[in-house]
């Protein structure tokens, strides 16, 4: 009977049994940065591998086969599509810098405004349908230099331009991934948003 009695003030010694510890919140401000930056990383190379993607080569007229070789140069600047990649990437790059710098300036105050997250996440979706549309003009050309298109008689080209057609590829997929970050973006200052009017 007596080692019931301490068996049971041995348990009231011990007390309540301890909580276990609840996960901690992720850090949406460190995984927002982190993003933009990689978002501005991948920009910046998709641009710089596009605009040395220049190629020239010895090469035959195919409507002109009784032409002799002549030198002929492949370069970004020939398809306007090309172009608007360039433009758009580069608008996002900018666009990346700016933002980082809010976010930093945001971040040294209590509490950002309501208004700066949902501007965030209204420009974010922008641009992320801006670089995605330019991802596609891009790409729908860059297959159209790798595969042609017998139907319309579009020649393929890299064939023949192999380091232009391996740059554009490049710069396609390299974009591709900025473009991915961009779209979790859009759901980090959704989210943010949300918490914050919760």
């Amino acid at each position: 009977m007596a080692s019931a009695d301490e068996s049971s003030k041995a348990a009231d010694v011990k007390g309540p049994e301890p909580t276990p510890a609840q996960p901690r919140p992720i850090n949406l401000y460190a995984l927002d940065t982190l993003l933009r930056f990689f978002v501005l990383s991948t920009t910046v190379a998709a641009v710089v591998v596009m605009v040395t993607s220049n190629q020239t080569k010895l090469t035959i007229n195919p409507f002109q086969p009784f032409q002799p070789p002549a030198l002929r140069a492949a370069k970004f600047t020939h398809s306007p599509a090309f172009i608007y990649f360039i433009a758009a990437t580069s608008l996002v790059g900018l666009y990346c810098i700016i933002t980082i710098i809010a976010s930093v300036l945001a971040k040294l105050k209590p509490s950002p405004p309501t208004y700066l997250l949902f501007l965030l996440a209204f420009l974010d979706a922008l641009m992320a349908g801006i670089l995605a549309s330019a991802v596609g003009a891009a790409a729908s050309v860059a297959y159209l230099g790798l595969k042609g298109n017998s139907h319309v008689g579009w020649l393929k080209i890299c064939n023949t331009y192999t380091k232009f057609c391996h740059h554009i590829g490049s710069s396609v997929i390299i974009s591709l991934g900025g473009s991915i970050a961009l779209v979790l973006l859009v759901g980090v200052s959704t989210y943010s948003l949300y918490r914050r009017c919760r």
